[in-house]
């Protein structure tokens, strides 16, 4: 029985204690206001608030913004190509035989005209 006592006298001496940390901060945090943090305070929240608002391009070179010599930003963004969008199908089909034929026979008369037309020009030179 003398433990049950000890030690229920052990955890009132350890909420004491608690309730006494909890006093001497209040206090410490009260004796502060008084001290001159308010303005302290007031200042380190507008500048945390207006550091929302700006951006690193925004600020003087001399803190870390970029140079006098930085081309403008474009208004608006650029687009981005749609990488995933696959082409329509081809509507047209793979040549037959003979259309395959008839556009090699034209090409080979379109060569022999073109160097025909190139053999007069040298001779008239």
């Amino acid at each position: 029985m003398a433990r049950g006592r000890s030690g229920s006298s052990l955890s009132l001496n350890m909420v004491s204690k608690s309730r006494s940390v909890r006093r001497r901060t209040t206090e410490f945090v009260a004796a502060g206001a008084k001290a001159g943090f308010g303005p302290l305070l007031a200042l380190a929240l507008a500048g945390s608030l207006g550091a929302c608002t700006s951006t690193i391009a925004d600020l003087p070179s001399q803190v870390g913004g970029l140079p006098a010599g930085t081309p403008e930003r474009p208004v608006q963004a650029p687009t981005y190509p749609a990488v995933h969008d696959m082409p329509p199908p081809r509507p047209n089909a793979v040549l037959t035989e003979e259309e395959r034929k008839k556009a090699e026979a034209d090409l080979a008369a379109l060569r022999a005209s073109q160097e025909k037309a190139a053999a007069e020009a040298a001779k008239g030179e």
